[in-house]
């Protein structure tokens, strides 16, 4: 256990030590020091699972370059409303960021954000013209002042030039360009995170402890069980307020919680799969996060991206996703974890994501049986010169969708 000895039965319990978690709880004491918080995490450490750096894009989704968040009405006009909510969301982030790092509870803001230019790119006639009338209407909102659009050969290989080298001259592209885009290492912010709640009066974390069961008792605070993953020993704690910050993993506590909330959900994991490139003179000419568009038919989580990535003061490159599939729910979850989570009133949500989302269960498919040819081709789209022998395949976490 590390921070304050539980001496009483806690406020606030928060299940998974992710980055969900670890926001919460610092915004929880910083409004209210007095609470007592307790964390309980299944793994030996933080942000071993989804919040790892290597387990997602670390794009923030500010929305500057994902282009399934600004639609095309039937008119032929850009809906950028969700754009809107998602940029101002993740502002709002970096806004507690920095008052995070004016408190000192973040030592270097450089160990966890750094400068990346967020890129939309297209090709084909009617993408470029689409791609026109999204920097037309995304432009004239205070929120992207700065994007800067161009369809000039000359012009992207400056931004990006991995992705025109090699590019036939005939073939019609265009981007959009946003200067003020970050690369976010969650993994390494959830750590800093931890280690100020860590100095708190009346924080408690609990590492190697898996929450096994939770029921809500006469008085109204939830009682949750639990196992020491190292020992075996077995004990259960009461707390007013559960959050379950899990991932994957919140699912069966959900479902054990039985609230009325949880009826009808069933997890359908989805794993990604990504191409790594470490070689430093390749990663030297990439600085952007470079987003495409979904091909036809194909659902918003298949849109490709090249991305900048810095850990732990290096910097690579990552592209897909390609879609994968597990019965797990985290990578480190059981492979029964599918099936333990179906329940009658979930069996019929499950069996409508093949009936409603025909497209998506084919996409699914179709990645599955994808060769490791297709997924060099599919690179080769965004980096028309890459090279094999510069990448390998890392798999990201599963999800519940």
């Amino acid at each position: 256990m590390i921070g304050d000895h539980a001496v009483k039965q806690p406020d606030v319990a928060l299940v998974g030590a992710g980055i969900m978690s670890a926001t919460l709880a610092v915004c929880l004491k910083e409004l209210e020091p007095a609470l007592y918080i307790e964390m309980f995490e299944t793994l030996d450490g933080a942000a071993l699972e989804s919040s790892d750096a290597w387990n997602n894009a670390g794009t923030g989704h500010a929305a500057n370059c994902e282009l399934n968040y600004t639609p095309e009405r039937s008119d032929g006009s850009i809906d950028i409303s969700e754009a809107l909510k998602v940029n101002v969301e993740f502002d709002l982030s970096r806004q507690l960021w920095s008052y995070l790092v004016k408190q000192r509870a973040i030592a270097d803001p450089q160990s966890f954000i750094h400068p990346i230019p967020h890129m939309s790119f297209v090709h084909g006639a009617d993408n470029v013209a689409f791609l026109a009338k999204r920097f037309a209407a995304m432009s004239a909102h205070h929120c992207y002042e700065g994007m800067e659009y161009t369809e000039d050969k000359r012009k992207l290989g400056e931004w990006t030039p991995l992705v025109m080298e090699g590019r036939a001259t005939d073939e019609q592209v265009a981007a959009t360009r946003i200067i003020t885009g970050a690369d976010v290492d969650y993994g390494s912010l959830t750590r800093s995170l931890m280690g100020y709640l860590g100095g708190m009066k009346g924080f408690a974390v609990h590492y190697a402890h898996r929450v096994t069961g939770i029921s809500r008792e006469p008085d109204g605070r939830w009682r949750l069980d639990l196992k020491d993953t190292k020992s075996g020993d077995v004990r259960s704690t009461t707390a007013k307020f559960v959050f379950l910050g899990a991932g994957g993993g919140a699912l069966p506590l959900l479902q054990k919680s039985e609230i009325p909330e949880g009826n009808g959900y069933g997890g359908f994991p989805v794993g990604g799969i990504w191409l790594r490139c470490d070689d430093p003179q390749i990663n030297k000419r990439h600085h952007a996060k470079v987003y495409g568009k979904a091909s036809v038919g194909s659902p918003p989580m298949s849109v490709p991206h090249l991305d900048t990535r810095v850990i732990g003061g290096k910097h690579s490159i990552l592209f897909g996703p390609y879609a994968g599939f597990s019965t797990k729910f985290l990578k480190h979850g059981s492979w029964l974890d599918l099936f333990l989570s179906i329940r009658p009133s979930n069996i019929g949500p499950l069996l409508a994501v093949a009936r409603d989302n025909f497209d998506l269960t084919k996409y699914l498919i179709g990645q599955v049986l994808q060769s490791s040819r297709h997924r060099f081709a599919a690179l080769q789209e965004y980096y028309p010169e890459a090279k094999p022998t510069d990448w390998h395949s890392r798999s990201r976490d599963s999800a519940c969708r």
